[in-house]
């Protein structure tokens, strides 16, 4: 009669464990996790082979157990501690069926769920592009994406990022028109970005100059808006591109949104034209159709990119 399914000492591995279904061996093993009497594993069927190994298997676990049930000592002599050695044995048969082991989760977007960041108090998505991530350790909570990695402040020390983008609500004012919110908000995102930080420190060495480099109208999920740029020199490194971008909420009240990109210059520095492929990207959240049509408008009139990090031509 062929032996109950269950758990057998594996014969080709005397201390790991292999499931028999009642007929034949199984690809579910373990590592052997009881102890007790030796268990003959059943036969395989025409496995001459595997059958010798079973054999020679079973009567190896008879003599080890023999062996190591008398086994006492070390170190009885000479006044160290006795270490007394565990019987042996060969796992008796479990009545439980082997279960699939769980996958481990995966961090990495799937093929129906695009890299995005989402902004839930404003309704809307942002495009995670290569080089960038998620915030992680980023104290201001309206910081939607930053580039990888982080690098030693070059004014007064501390933590810089090459890149960020920010997205918040505009509430302190009754004034809804894009293109005046843009121009009144570039020079506070330039003084954040490079100027002072919140206790007063210089990561930069403060702002020495500034020139704007573009501005204009610009799709922007479906809405009207305005965007304007600035190139701002540093005391300390080779400073950045500011650039505040104002459109309408697509939910509620419409309620002006600002985007503010942060982007360091030099060779480190994100490509500027992450800029517009960001901007063309903004799509209002839960929209089906994430690949294009309702947030994508032209380039700013005026403005020309390459694939590097060097200034846009004159407007």
């Amino acid at each position: 009669m062929s032996p109950p399914p269950g758990w057998y000492s594996d014969p080709s591995a005397p201390y790991q464990e292999r499931w028999w279904d009642g007929s034949a061996w199984t690809e579910h093993a373990r590592a052997a996790t009881a102890y007790g009497q030796p268990v003959v594993p059943p036969p395989v069927p025409g496995g001459g082979g595997r059958s010798r190994a079973i054999a020679l298997t079973a009567a190896a676990a008879v003599l080890v157990t023999a062996i190591v049930t008398g086994a006492v000592v070390l170190g009885e002599g000479d006044g160290g501690p006795a270490v007394r050695t565990p019987d042996v044995g060969v796992p008796a048969p479990s009545a439980s069926p082997p279960s699939p082991a769980p996958s481990a989760p995966s961090s990495e977007p799937s093929a129906d769920d695009p890299a995005v960041v989402e902004d839930q108090l404003n309704g809307i998505t942002f495009p995670l592009l290569d080089h960038w991530v998620r915030p992680r350790d980023v104290a201001e909570d309206d910081v939607v994406m930053t580039t990888e990695g982080t690098y030693e402040c070059p004014g007064d020390g501390g933590v810089c990022r090459h890149g960020l983008v920010v997205s918040r609500t505009v509430t302190a004012t009754a004034e809804r028109s894009p293109k005046t919110l843009a121009e009144r908000d570039i020079a506070d995102a330039a003084d954040d970005a490079y100027d002072r930080d919140p206790v007063g420190a210089e990561p930069f060495g403060g702002i020495e100059s500034h020139r704007v480099v573009g501005s204009g109208a610009v799709a922007v999920a479906g809405r009207a808006g305005y965007y304007v740029r600035w190139r701002v020199r540093t005391a300390e490194g080779p400073g950045g591109y500011v650039q505040s971008l104002v459109f309408p909420s697509t939910v509620g009240t419409e309620t002006p949104i600002v985007v503010r990109y942060v982007f360091d210059a030099g060779e480190d520095g994100p490509p500027l034209a992450d800029m517009d492929r960001i901007t063309k990207g903004i799509r209002p959240a839960g929209d089906p159709d994430p690949g294009g049509g309702v947030g994508s408008g032209p380039l700013p009139q005026g403005l020309s990119f390459g694939s590097g990090h060097g200034e846009p031509a004159a407007p």
